[in-house]
Parts: C-alpha cells; structure tokens; sequence
C-alpha cells in the first residue's frame, strides 16, 4: 500500500473529505491530490500523524513496530470504537451527538436518564 493509500484509508475511516482535511489541517487546497506521486514534507506528515493517531512511520511505509495494531493506542478507547461501530443504536447516539446542538443533545441525555432512573431506580 501506498502512502497516498493509507492516507485515503485513514481519511475515509475518519468520513472526512479531502477538502474537509486540508481545511483543518492548514493545507492548500489540492494538496492531497498531488500527494498521489509525493510524499508532503515532514511537517506536514507530523500534522497528519497526529491528526491520525499514528506515526510517521506508518504513513510512510506502513511500518507499526513499537505500537498497537489498529488506529486507537489507548484499549479502552479501541474497544467503545468497535462497540459503536458494531451497535447501530450507538451509532445512531454518536451522530446526534455529533449533529445537533449541545442544549438540545442536552436535553435529549436528561430525559434517557429520567427514564433509566426510572426504571432500574440508578443514577447514571
């Protein structure tokens, strides 16, 4: 696999696009595009890596020695993605979560607490 294809896996497992990335990331427009037949400088692979969660080294050559198989180092961390990623029902939470306004998400928490308080009689 190439850098650009790790590159594009990684961005597509993130559901960002690739105009979306070099916004945030700070880079110009197209850039990614000529990163088919280049490598960007070493910055600016630190700025992806981090942005990521993985190393250099993995988008240069797909190297992962020294760190855990998967894109999440942290265990917890990597078992909630696979636990949301397999429940539709914490999917579907997770994208309220990410599209609506936090008064109403807010809102919509409190009244799921009401109703589990009610019945099991624990707080969350």
């Amino acid at each position: 696999m190439t850098f650009y294809e790790r590159l594009e896996t990684l961005r597509k497992s993130k559901k960002i696009s690739q105009g979306d990335l070099e916004k945030e990331l700070g880079f110009s427009n197209g850039s990614i595009s000529k990163w088919k037949k280049s490598q960007p400088t070493f910055d600016r692979l630190k700025k992806l890596a981090d942005y990521f969660g993985v190393t250099v080294e993995y988008l240069q050559n797909g190297e992962t020695a020294g760190q855990k198989q998967g894109y999440y180092f942290n265990e917890e961390t990597a078992k909630l993605a696979q636990e949301m990623f397999e429940d539709p029902d914490m999917r579907s939470l997770f994208d309220m979560k990410r599209n609506m306004p936090p008064e109403r998400f807010k809102a919509h928490m409190e009244f799921m607490k009401s109703l589990y308080k009610q019945e099991t009689g624990e707080d969350i």
